[in-house]
């Protein structure tokens, strides 16, 4: 399986000039943890997280108006659409990182791919393989 089949394809993103106020707040209407920066080809530039603006910015007493682009992840790690999910998940436990973003041959966005899409795709195909496995085992009635 690759990780184009299970990534999201709907991101948010931020401009680097914005305040993480204003990335907070994107965050909370959206119900996201996560903002991607692009440049102007949609090459991931940078990842901020709602771990990023509680480390960086509220535990060390930064102002509500500092720019992502001093708080941001720069040049976060990507994966390839036509990746496998094992190099992906080879990717998340090597730099510590619950998501990727997914990028196509030429490095553009195409989408993210967080630890729980893994995750939710394994659980289905344990289901699946429980349904196959059921649907071949014999039936054996019970003596009365």
């Amino acid at each position: 399986m690759t990780v184009g089949r299970i990534c999201c394809s709907e991101v948010d993103l931020v401009e680097p000039d914005e305040t993480v106020h204003a990335a907070a707040q994107r965050m909370l209407q959206r119900n996201v943890g996560t903002l991607l920066v692009v440049d102007e080809a949609r090459r991931p530039v940078g990842i901020v997280t709602d771990r990023d603006l509680t480390l960086r910015v509220l535990a060390k007493g930064l102002s509500d108006e500092t720019l992502v682009d001093e708080v941001m992840t720069p040049q976060p790690r990507t994966i390839r659409l036509d990746a496998p999910i094992a190099s992906a998940l080879a990717t998340m436990r090597s730099t510590s990182v619950r998501r990727l973003p997914v990028v196509d041959p030429e490095g553009s966005l195409i989408g993210i791919l967080s630890l729980d899409d893994v995750l939710s795709a394994m659980v289905e195909n344990v289901v699946t393989i429980g349904g196959i496995i059921e649907g071949e085992s014999p039936r054996v009635l019970a003596e009365p």
